[in-house]
């Protein structure tokens, strides 16, 4: 497996990135929603939401690229509470791709567009029961401040949701 290769999405790439966004969701989350609503996410939908998000000023997404294809991406602007930080929106990984550096790749470049862009600190919601991605965020430096609400995550589901906040 080759190193990733991090750069911003386009237009073409909107299809690949709602497949990884649906098989990283099904992988991601299984176990903690019911089976039937994971199967049920559809890829062009999924297109669909992220061409429509797209056209937001200030919203970016970047992509991983491994090995000839997309394996990951990360979409983050400002926050959606307080505007004078940044929010990472969303990061998923392919789950062949996962122990690769691609999540790391883009957390950081993430990171680093923020920055430049000017935000002091960076946060981004995590479901609590996700213990594989609460140890991502924590290893690269973010912390929850214990700020909870629920997440309507589809099939009548709710669950909590906690904030992480980091420095840029």
């Amino acid at each position: 497996m080759t190193e990733s290769v991090i750069r911003s999405m386009t237009s073409s790439d909107v299809d690949a990135v709602a497949a990884v966004h649906v098989r990283g969701t099904q992988a991601g989350y299984a176990g903690l929603l019911p089976a039937s609503h994971l199967a049920s996410l559809d890829p062009l939908v999924f297109a669909a939401r992220r061409r429509a998000v797209q056209e937001k000023p200030g919203r970016h997404t970047l992509v991983a690229w491994q090995d000839g294809r997309i394996v990951g991406f990360a979409s983050f602007g400002p926050d959606r509470d307080d505007a004078s930080l940044g929010e990472l929106y969303a990061i998923y990984v392919d789950p062949p791709a996962w122990g690769s550096d691609a999540g790391r790749l883009l957390f950081r470049a993430a990171s680093s567009m923020l920055a430049e862009a000017g935000y002091p600190a960076l946060r981004l919601w995590v479901l609590a029961a996700n213990q594989r991605a609460r140890r991502f965020y924590e290893r690269a430096g973010m912390t929850t401040d214990g700020v909870p609400v629920p997440h309507r995550a589809g099939a009548g589901v709710e669950l909590p949701k906690l904030r992480y906040r980091g420095p840029l």
